[in-house]
Order: C-alpha cells, then structure tokens, then sequence
C-alpha cells in the first residue's frame, strides 16, 4: 500500500527572544511566577515587519533541503495557522509564490493548536491516494499579536514561529512497521468555545481581538481529550503505547505535557519538550519540537512516533507515524 512518508523536517525562530525577565518589565510577573506555571523560561517573537508567511518560509526551505527536494517539485502546500497574514488569499498561496513553487494545491487549515495534526491528516488523504507525490505541511504562527499585554495569564504563554515537514509516497506493507503516517484521531467540541478564543472578527466586530482563555478548564480538558485521542491514534495504527519510541505533544504548558505522560504511562525522558524555550506557538508547536528532537540527535529515521495537540474551538487530535 502507499504511505504518506514524512521526508524532511525543518524550523524556524524569529530572531528578537523575550525573556520572561524581559516581560515583567511591562508585565505584572515575574520569572518564577511564569516558570512555575507553565516551565517556560522565553519565547521568539517575529520582527515588525514579519509576517507568518515569511515564518513558514523559512521553515519549508529547511525541510525541502533536508527531504533532497526544491520548490519545482512541490505540488502540494497546506499550511496550518490562526494568524494569517490577509483575510485572504491563504497563507499557502502566498508561501507558494514566495517559494517559487509551481502551479498546484494550496490552503490553509484553520484548527488553532491542532492545525497541525488536521493539517497531516488532510495531507495524508493526498498523499495517499496518489494525488501529491510532493507535499509541504507547515504550521506557521504569529501569536504575539494576538495578546493583551495586560492579561498576564495570557500573554506569558505564546510566541512565533513555524515548522514544515515534505510528505512523499511511499511503498508499505500496510503494517505498523510501515515508515509514514499510520493512524490519526481527530477530535472537536465547538460547546467549549468559550474556554479558548479571539474576541475579535472579519464578520463580528471586524476587528483582530485578543486571545482569551479560561486556564483552569483548559488544562482539565487538555489531559483527559488528548490521552483519550493519542490511545485512539495509537490503537488506529495497530501499534501499543509502550512501543512509542517518542511522544511529541504541542508545547502548550509543561505541566499539561507531565499530565498527559503520566496519564499514558509514558515516562518523562520519551517526552520532547521545547516549551520552556519556545512557548505555545500553537500550530507551530509540534514541528517545531519535532526538528529540534531531529536536530539534537533524538529522533532518528525509522522510529515510532505519537504527535498530539488541543486548541481552541475545542479541537484536538492526534498522529501516529514512523518516521
């Protein structure tokens, strides 16, 4: 059977880091307040004149260098995002002209944190069915402009950036041992919008907003769905939980990333965490600790993956892959 295999990996951190230090001089906190509740210790913030396109960009010009492809080859661009840089035209339009890529499929998916994981699951149906032989899937996000610099229990959490892996086809046996995606659970609970979401639209108040977020319900869901999702993706490509080789959660708060483990049976050291120096960069997360866990010498060709994400809407979901 085909596979949807992930090739290449690459990501990107704007160059401005704002230390938790660096807000409490404008924001009521302080380092120990900030690390204590979430482990986070400093986030990447995109210059002015940065936009989330030119963040995934960056990202997918990694990962094609890193999958052996160029531009000319991709026929597929799906980008993952809650901060695009127009209403529109679709982010993976404008990332399709930026790369000089030819004429193809391009889109956006609008999940919030779990773009990414939609965003794999929308690829691999491509991918899969032959209709992609070389796809990019990018998460690429630009929240700090979406904070209220006076919310402290908000604006301490996130920062930019973008990932981008190059899926191809490729041969399987239809097996676990299969490398490529393997098996996907994708959730979403629109009753709990009210947990987390931007107070601000095209077609409300015509405005941009500030993200809003209820913390304490948000942590509550977020362990109970996404171990439920993970187990659920787990069981959908036939392989147990023990034989995750590495769990890749979204960066959102790593007493939520302890939570879940503990909830797997995962220990801690299976874990690649990246929020203490990243910060929740929502649909960024996952790739991004995903070319680190590559870069540092963790995560190695052939092994078996479980990726996970919660975000607003609710939405969450999970994936699992052999790389």
């Amino acid at each position: 059977m085909i596979r949807s295999v992930v090739t290449g990996v690459g990501g990107y951190l704007p160059e401005e880091i704002l230390t938790n230090a660096d807000l409490a001089r404008f924001v009521d906190t302080s380092d120990e307040w900030i690390r204590e509740r979430t482990g986070i210790r400093q986030r990447h913030r995109a210059a002015p004149d940065q936009a989330a396109s030119d963040l995934a960009v960056e990202a997918a010009r990694k990962a094609l260098e890193a999958a052996g492809r160029s531009p000319a080859e991709v026929d597929l661009i799906i980008v993952a995002t809650t901060t695009p840089d127009l209403t529109f035209p679709a982010v993976a339009t404008i990332v399709q002209r930026k790369l000089g890529c030819p004429v193809g499929v391009a889109f956006d998916v609008q999940a919030v944190c779990s773009g990414f994981v939609y965003a794999l699951s929308t690829a691999d149906g491509f991918v899969a069915r032959g209709r992609s032989k070389c796809a990019l899937v990018i998460g690429a996000e630009t929240m700090t402009r979406l904070m209220d610099w006076s919310d402290r229990g908000t604006c301490v959490l996130f920062g930019d950036g973008a990932g981008a892996v190059v899926i191809e086809p490729g041969e399987g046996r239809g097996d676990a041992s299969d490398r490529g995606l393997l098996g996907f659970a994708l959730r979403a609970d629109g009753t709990k919008q009210d947990l987390l979401y931007v107070d601000g639209g095209v077609s409300t108040n015509g405005q941009i907003g500030h993200l809003r977020m209820q913390g304490n319900q948000v942590f509550k869901h977020a362990v109970i769905n996404i171990s439920e999702a993970v187990t659920a993706a787990a069981e959908d490509a036939g392989v147990g939980i023990p034989d995750v080789d590495w769990f890749i959660p979204h960066q959102a708060n790593q007493r939520i990333l302890n939570g879940v483990a503990s909830r797997l049976g995962l220990d801690e050291s299976k874990v690649i965490s990246t929020v203490a120096e990243h910060a929740n960069t929502s649909a960024a997360s996952i790739p991004l600790a995903l070319a680190q866990g590559i870069a540092d010498g963790r995560v190695r060709r052939g092994q078996l993956l479980l990726l996970e994400a919660m975000g607003g809407g609710l939405t969450w979901g999970a994936c699992a892959l052999r790389l």
